[in-house]
């Protein structure tokens, strides 16, 4: 990676300011996130994972510009090729400012995850990286059926009166509640994490 030796640690040289939004989804769900330029597609993974609460079980991978980008399983898209390995590209090889790239997440539910770099920017000093700067509404659980199970489940628990809410409650447990979204929990997820 990429970076500069300070007394504070290791800098990266640019930092890419992400939206990602879960596509297909209403309510938005979306976050905001500041991703050191020089890491790579497999650190991105780990760190969409993370900012999603995914439990990465499934199979995932990358479209950019036409080209897959995965773990390197054979052909996970069906799609007759074989992807490159994640690992192998960084973030600031394959992206740029205003670039639009697509990150598909269990490819049996289908989260497609649209990312837009907003910005590159110079890292601020004392921060660590990767970091979540925004977001709205809880990510949907594992295995929900994809947007439209997620949509059917939401309706499920708005509605006291909807065959399948009781399943759902059971499945669930008390605690999910589809508007939270806890920005300081995630961050001191990142923080965690090795540079």
């Amino acid at each position: 990676m990429a970076t500069r030796k300070t007394s504070a640690g290791k800098i990266p040289d640019n930092v890419f300011v992400l939206r990602i939004d879960l596509a297909n989804i209403k309510p938005a769900i979306w976050r905001r996130l500041e991703v050191p330029g020089p890491f790579t597609l497999a650190r991105l993974h780990k760190i969409i994972q993370m900012a999603f609460d995914w439990t990465d079980s499934h199979l995932h991978g990358y479209d950019i510009g036409g080209m897959l980008f995965g773990p390197g399983d054979p052909d996970p898209f069906g799609f007759g090729v074989t992807e490159r390995k994640e690992n192998k590209y960084r973030l600031d090889e394959v992206a740029k400012a205003g670039s639009r790239f697509t990150y598909t997440y269990d490819f049996g539910d289908d989260w497609i995850h649209s990312i837009k770099v907003e910005r590159i920017v110079q890292p601020e000093a004392g921060v660590h990286y990767p970091r979540c700067t925004a977001g709205k509404n809880a990510s949907p659980p594992e295995d929900c059926g994809g947007p439209w199970g997620y949509a059917d489940m939401l309706k499920a628990l708005a509605d006291p009166a909807y065959p399948e809410r009781e399943n759902y409650l059971e499945w669930l447990g008390d605690d999910f509640d589809p508007k939270e979204f806890d920005i300081e929990e995630l961050n001191a997820g990142f923080r965690m994490l090795k540079t």
